[in-house]
C-alpha cells in the first residue's frame, strides 16, 4: 500500500487560525434569502420570519462571517430599497440573476438574522452602478449613533443603536464583463480609492476588501490585482479571491486536486500584492480574503440569458456527493495552509444555491455532504496551524500536473493542548498509508478519529435520506510510541484529534 509520512512539530509554525476563514455568503440570487434563511409562514419561523431551523444548522456549521447581500446582485442594488416599513419596499427587477425582488428582507432584517446566528456582518457595497455618495450614506445609515440625516433615518425604522458593521467589501466582482457596471482596473481602482479614503475618514477603524479577480482564468488575472492595488493600498486592508472548482468536466483526478489551484492562486495573489507593496514602499502587508469559493458544477449552468423573470427561482441547487465533500474539505485545508496570508473567506453560498444547507418551502432542511468537513474544521481547527510537509507519493492529473495524493495540515490550540490534523487522499482507487511523527508532543493520544468516504463517491445526502452521507467514527485508533498510523480510503477525508496532556 502506498504510504505518506509527516511530522508534526509546534516550532514550525504558518500563522494563527483566523475564525473569520469559516464565512459564508447570503446573496439575493434564488431562494438563498427567500425561503432559504427566511421564510414567514413556514413551521419553524420564530417572529422575525427567520427559519430556526436554518438558525440551528449555521450554528452547527459553525459560520463566523456571512457576506451579504451579494455577489453580483448588489452591483445594481438600492439599499434604499431593503429598509423602512415593508409594505412600502418597492419590487426591483434583479439584473444580475433575472429575478424579481421583493426588498422583503434587507439590510437591517439582515443584521437581526446575523445576531441570532452569532455571525459577524461583511457588507458589500455597489460600485457598479452607483459610487462613493451612495457608499457613504449606507455607512452612515447603518453606523453612525444619531443626529445625522441617515443615521435618524434608521432610529425612524426601528433601529435604535447603530450596527457597528467593521469589514466591507469595495464592489464584487468588475472585472468580469456580466457584472453591471464592470470597469476596468484603473476605472475600479480610482473609485475604490476615493471611496476608501471616504470611508476610512468616517472611521479609521474600518476594514476594507479590494475587488480582485474574478477568477484566476480571466485574462486580467494578477494584472488587474497589480493596478487596483496601486491605487488602493495605502486604504484597504485586504484583496479579494473568487473561485469555484467544476466537477462535471469529466476530468475526476483534476477536479480532486481542487487544492492545488487554490494554492497557486493564493500565492499568486500574495506575490502581486507584495509587488505592488514593495513598488510603493510599504510595510503594510496587504491580506486575501477569500471571498467566493465552493465546488459548482458551472458548466451545467445555462447563464443568466437562459433565467426567466420571477421571484425566488430554484436556481443553481447543485447536489453535492462524496467526492465534492472530499474536494471541500481539501479546500478548507488550503485555506489553513495559508492562514499567514488569508484573513477571510466565505464559501459560497449558505442555503440552496451551491450550498452546504438545503430546504423545501414549508418543509424541512437537511446537510448537505459539503456540510461535513466545514463543520467539523470550523469546531476543531483553533490555536495555530502547523506548517506540515507531507512526503507523498504523486498523482497525474490534466490541470495541475503532479499533485500530491495527500493533502494535508494540522493545528495546535495551546491552551487546550489539542492537535486537530485534516488529511485527503486524493487518490481515487487505492488507499494511503499515513504515517505521523508526533515525537515533539510525547504522550500524544488519539480522542477521535473520523472519516468521510463512502464505496459509492456519488452517493448524496437528499431530504428523504438526509444523512446518507456523513462522518463516520474510527474506533480503535491510536499510537505507536511516537507515530500514528492510518489508512486514508480513497476519495476520503479524514480528521483526527489529538490530546497532548
Amino acid at each position: 500500500m502506498p504510504t505518506a509520512r509527516l511530522t508534526l512539530d509546534p516550532g514550525f509554525r504558518i500563522g494563527a487560525v483566523d475564525r473569520r476563514l469559516f464565512g459564508s455568503f447570503v446573496e439575493h440570487m434564488g431562494r438563498s434569502v427567500y425561503t432559504g434563511v427566511f421564510e414567514p409562514g413556514h413551521p419553524a419561523a420564530d417572529p422575525d420570519g427567520f427559519r430556526t431551523d436554518v438558525l440551528d444548522l449555521v450554528r452547527e456549521l459553525g459560520v463566523t462571517l456571512v457576506r451579504y447581500p451579494g455577489g453580483n446582485f448588489v452591483s445594481n442594488y438600492r439599499w434604499e430599497d431593503g429598509v423602512g416599513p415593508v409594505e412600502e419596499r418597492p419590487t426591483r427587477l434583479d439584473l444580475a440573476w433575472r429575478s424579481v425582488e421583493s426588498n422583503a428582507f434587507g439590510l437591517n432584517e439582515f443584521m437581526a438574522w446575523a445576531a441570532k446566528a452569532g455571525v459577524e456582518p461583511m457588507m458589500a457595497l455597489n460600485l457598479g452602478t452607483r459610487g462613493t455618495a451612495e457608499a457613504l450614506a449606507l455607512l452612515e445609515y447603518a453606523n453612525h449613533p444619531g443626529g445625522t440625516a441617515h443615521s435618524e433615518l434608521r432610529r425612524s425604522h426601528g433601529v435604535p443603536d447603530p450596527h457597528g458593521i467593521r469589514l466591507w467589501c469595495l464592489g464584487n466582482e468588475l472585472d468580469g464583463p456580466w457584472q453591471m457596471g464592470h470597469k476596468t482596473a484603473h476605472e475600479y481602482g480610482r473609485l475604490a480609492a476615493e471611496t476608501a479614503r471616504a470611508m476610512k475618514r468616517f472611521d479609521p477603524s474600518l476594514e476594507l476588501v479590494a475587488c480582485g479577480s474574478s477568477n484566476a482564468d480571466i485574462d486580467t488575472f494578477a494584472s488587474w490585482e497589480a493596478t487596483v492595488l496601486e491605487h488602493t493600498y495605502e486604504f484597504v486592508d485586504y484583496v479579494s479571491l473568487h473561485a469555484y472548482y467544476d466537477p462535471a468536466a469529466d476530468d475526476p483526478d483534476s477536479f480532486l486536486a481542487s487544492g492545488a489551484g487554490m494554492d497557486r492562486m493564493i500565492d499568486a495573489i500574495t506575490a502581486t500584492a507584495d509587488h505592488v507593496g514593495a513598488r510603493v514602499r510599504s510595510r503594510k502587508k496587504i491580506k486575501l480574503s477569500f471571498d467566493e469559493w465552493n465546488v459548482w458544477y458551472q458548466s451545467r449552468f445555462g447563464g443568466e440569458d437562459s433565467l426567466q423573470w420571477q421571484a425566488a427561482p430554484r436556481l443553481i441547487e447543485d447536489v453535492y456527493d462524496v467526492t465534492d465533500a472530499v474536494v471541500v474539505g481539501s479546500l478548507l485545508i488550503t485555506l489553513l495552509r495559508h492562514a499567514d496570508r488569508v484573513g477571510a473567506a466565505c464559501q459560497a453560498q449558505l442555503a440552496n444555491v451551491i450550498a452546504p444547507i438545503m430546504t423545501e418551502p414549508g418543509g424541512p432542511a437537511w446537510r448537505q455532504t459539503i456540510f461535513h468537513p466545514f463543520a467539523r474544521t470550523a469546531r476543531h481547527a483553533r490555536g495555530t496551524v502547523l506548517r506540515v510537509e507531507p512526503d507523498s507519493p504523486v498523482i497525474e492529473t490534466a490541470k495541475y500536473g503532479e499533485v500530491p495524493a495527500l493533502w494535508a495540515t494540522a493545528t495546535h490550540d495551546e491552551e487546550s493542548g489539542e492537535i486537530a490534523l485534516f488529511a485527503v487522499n486524493r487518490d481515487r482507487t487505492a488507499p494511503l498509508t499515513l504515517t505521523a511523527c508526533l515525537r515533539p508532543f510525547p504522550g500524544a493520544r488519539v480522542v477521535e478519529h473520523l472519516v468521510l468516504a463512502d464505496d459509492d463517491p456519488t452517493a448524496a445526502n437528499t431530504a428523504d435520506h438526509p444523512d446518507r452521507v456523513r462522518p463516520r467514527p474510527v474506533d480503535g485508533t491510536g499510537t505507536d510510541g511516537d507515530t500514528l498510523t492510518v489508512e486514508l480510503p480513497p476519495v476520503s477525508w479524514t480528521m483526527i484529534r489529538l490530546a497532548t496532556r
